[in-house]
C-alpha cells in the first residue's frame, strides 16, 4: 500500500479535451499527461539520434521529437522510427515536402504550422499524407516566430496574437476535415505563456501541449518551467508537456516527471522526501540522497522514500512514505516500513540496505500487478 495518498486538497480538475493518438500514446481526454522531449543530435546521424531516443525512453519519455530540416534527416527518420520504443514526432517548419517525407517514413506526429507550409494545395498535400499514414499534427505557435501581419496588428508578441495565430491554424485543419491535432502556444516569458494558454483553453477543445520555450539552462530553466507549467497544470490545463532546457534531453524528461509528480498527476519511480540537512543531522544527508538518486534511477515503480537527518521531522515524514530512514545517534538510525518503525541500521550500511529494500518493494508491487492482470 502506498503511503502517499491523494487527499481532497490535492485533486486537480483537468480541462476536458478531445483525445487524439500520437502513435500508440493517447493525448487528451482522460489519458495520463504525457512527457516529451526533443533530441539535439543531427537527425541525419541515425545512430546518434537513436542512442539519444533510447536514453530518453529509458528515463520515461512517452514521446520524442526530432528535427527534420532537410532530406537527409527525413531519410534517416525511417530507421529512427523502426528502432524507437516510443512514438517519434517530426519537427517541420516551412518545407511541405519534409512533412510528406516524414509521414511516409513513419512519424507518429508532424509538428507544423499549416499557415507556414505555403499554398492551400500544399497544405492539402500535407494533410492527405498525415491522414494516409496515421499521423497526428501538432500546431506549434511560438512568440518568437509569429506571422508578420499579427506583429503589425498587435505591435509586439502578446498572448492575443499567439491565440489568434493558433486558432487560424486550427481553422485550416478543420476546413480540410482533419481533427487529429494538438496545439501549443509557447513563449520564453512565463506570464505571456500562461495568459496565452488560458485563453487558448477557453477557445478550443483540442488537446494542449504545454511548454515554456527557450526556458534556459538546467537550474534556471527548471525553475522557470516548474513555475509556468506548474501554474497551468494546477489550473487543469495541459495534456502533454515538454520542458525545454539547454541541457541533456534526459534531464528534460526527469524534470517533466518531477513537475507532474509534485502535483500528483503522474507517479513514476522513487520519490525521495529529504531534508536540507542541518547541525542536527545524524548522517550526511546531501551525499546520501545524491547516491540514492543515482542508485535508484532504474526503478520505474512508484515508491515514496523519506530520508531525514534527525528525529525532529523524520518520524512524521516516514509516516507518509512507503519506506524511510531517520538519523539517530551513535552512528545509526531507524528504518521505517509503511510508516512504522521496523529496525535500526548502522549509517555505514544505509545506502546498500535502502537500495535493496526499494528494489525488493518494487519487485513485490510489480508481481502483484502482474498477478492481478
Amino acid at each position: 500500500m502506498s503511503h502517499n495518498p491523494i487527499r481532497p486538497w490535492h485533486s486537480i480538475a483537468r480541462r476536458t479535451s478531445r483525445k487524439i493518438m500520437v502513435g500508440p500514446v493517447a493525448v487528451g481526454g482522460d489519458a495520463p499527461i504525457s512527457v516529451q522531449t526533443m533530441t539535439n543530435t543531427l537527425t541525419s546521424d541515425a545512430r546518434a539520434t537513436i542512442a539519444q531516443v533510447l536514453a530518453c525512453a529509458e528515463a520515461g519519455a512517452d514521446i520524442v521529437r526530432v528535427s527534420t530540416p532537410d532530406q537527409a534527416s527525413t531519410s534517416a527518420l525511417r530507421q529512427i522510427v523502426a528502432e524507437s520504443p516510443v512514438p517519434i514526432v517530426a519537427d517541420i517548419h516551412f518545407h511541405y515536402k519534409r512533412a510528406i517525407e516524414a509521414a511516409e517514413a513513419g512519424a507518429a506526429c508532424l509538428r507544423i504550422n499549416p499557415g507556414n507550409i505555403g499554398s492551400p494545395d500544399r497544405v492539402r498535400e500535407v494533410i492527405a499524407a498525415a491522414r494516409d499514414h496515421g499521423c497526428s499534427i501538432r500546431i506549434g505557435v511560438n512568440a518568437g516566430s509569429l506571422e508578420r501581419h499579427l506583429l503589425e496588428k498587435y505591435g509586439e508578441p502578446c498572448p492575443e496574437a499567439m491565440i489568434e495565430s493558433g486558432l487560424a491554424h486550427i481553422r485550416i485543419l478543420q476546413d480540410n476535415d482533419f481533427h487529429e491535432f494538438k496545439i501549443s502556444v509557447k513563449a520564453s516569458d512565463v506570464f505571456m505563456t500562461a495568459a496565452a494558454y488560458h485563453g487558448l483553453a477557453e477557445a478550443t477543445d483540442a488537446p494542449i501541449h504545454l511548454g515554456i520555450t527557450e526556458a534556459g539552462g538546467l537550474t534556471s530553466g527548471t525553475v522557470k518551467s516548474a513555475i509556468g507549467l506548474g501554474n497551468l497544470l494546477w489550473a487543469g490545463i495541459g495534456d502533454t508537456i515538454r520542458v525545454s532546457l539547454s541541457a541533456d534531453p534526459v534531464e528534460e524528461v526527469r524534470v517533466g516527471f518531477e513537475i507532474l509528480k509534485s502535483l500528483g498527476l503522474r507517479h513514476r519511480g522513487v520519490s525521495i522526501i529529504s531534508c536540507p540537512s542541518c547541525a542536527r543531522q545524524g548522517f550526511d544527508v546531501i551525499e546520501t540522497v545524491k547516491a540514492l538518486e543515482n542508485r535508484l534511477a532504474h526503478i520505474h515503480t512508484p515508491i515514496s522514500l523519506s530520508i531525514i537527518g534527525c528525529v525532529v521531522n523524520g518520524p512524521g515524514e516516514a509516516l507518509m512514505t512507503d519506506l524511510g530512514f531517520t538519523g539517530g545517534g551513535a552512528g545509526s538510525g531507524m528504518v521505517y516500513v509503511a510508516g512504522r518503525q521496523d529496525h535500526k541500521l548502522g549509517n555505514e550500511r544505509m545506502i546498500e540496505h535502502i537500495v535493496d529494500m526499494v528494489e525488493q518493494r518494487a519487485a513485490e508491487i510489480e508481481a502483484a500487478r502482474d498477478a492481478a492482470q
